[in-house]
């Protein structure tokens, strides 16, 4: 059993539900990524999503895409993510999921890529643009090796689609809340929950919903469907309006992941 199966059946023997945290890797810069994983944790954490920076991304909005290209400025890689990883282990086991475009992955070279992230502690990768029906291969070595591959299912998915999903995926199902880019957004979709439980029809893996996220009352609705909430953009804004000042950035980060984690608390 790995880390990410762990954590979500600690949570569920004590009825919580998981907060899963996603910052760009290197944004401002890897020093900082380093604190802001343990900050994160050490305020409620329970899954963290490192994303690695790439020129082109998929459904990145623009929040998301200004933290790359701040991370590449800094001469961010993979390379230096694994490495980052490997070095945060000596500290903290929390579960740390790898979301990366698939280039970045196929220039790594897909065997030496899962060999290095297992060897350096890292629980699971994303890569939303690798169809499932194109991933037999990396997912054949992620299995073999431990490492959990997460696929997304959307609210335009027909059943067909989540059954090969769940399928595929291990550790849990990503749902994407809303059609479109990522971003905070004021209001969710109201069939989040209907959503949900259709996807469990297909798979005991737990359901986690993000896309969107951005206030505690948000995270509290949404972690009353599903097994845990992801929130990306409202955190890397928060590192984005911070700025250069690190310390005040690491400690505003670390009281919303305190709030997110009393909202759903209470579910």
């Amino acid at each position: 059993m790995g880390r990410i199966e762990e954590k979500f059946d600690e949570l569920k023997g004590k009825k919580e539900k998981a907060l899963i945290a996603f910052i760009s890797a290197g944004d401002p810069d890897i020093d900082t990524t380093k604190s802001l994983v343990l900050e994160m944790e050490r305020r409620g954490a329970d899954i963290v999503e490192l994303g690695v920076p790439f020129s082109d991304p998929l459904a990145d909005g623009p929040t998301i895409q200004k933290s790359y290209l701040r991370a590449l400025k800094g001469k961010t890689s993979l390379k230096k993510i694994i490495k980052m990883v490997n070095e945060i282990r000596e500290k903290t086991s929390v579960p740390i999921i790898l979301m990366s475009s698939y280039n970045p992955v196929l220039r790594y070279g897909e065997d030496k890529f899962v060999n290095d992230a297992v060897q350096s502690g890292i629980d699971g990768v994303i890569i939303p643009d690798l169809p499932p029906e194109e991933s037999n291969n990396l997912c054949k070595m992620a299995s073999q090796k431990g490492l959990d591959t997460v696929f997304l299912l959307a609210p335009t998915s027909d059943e067909e689609r989540m059954k090969l999903i769940c399928g595929r995926s291990c550790g849990f199902i990503y749902y994407i809340s809303v059609t479109g880019i990522t971003g905070a957004r004021k209001s969710m979709s109201g069939d989040i929950g209907r959503m949900v439980r259709k996807i469990k029809r297909f798979t005991d893996l737990p359901v986690a919903v993000g896309f969107g996220v951005s206030t505690g009352e948000q995270a509290e609705n949404i972690a009353k469907h599903s097994d845990g909430i992801i929130v990306g953009s409202a955190i890397v804004k928060i590192i984005e309006k911070s700025g250069q000042n690190k310390k005040r950035l690491v400690k505003d980060v670390g009281n919303f992941i305190g709030e997110l984690k009393s909202a759903i608390s209470s579910v």
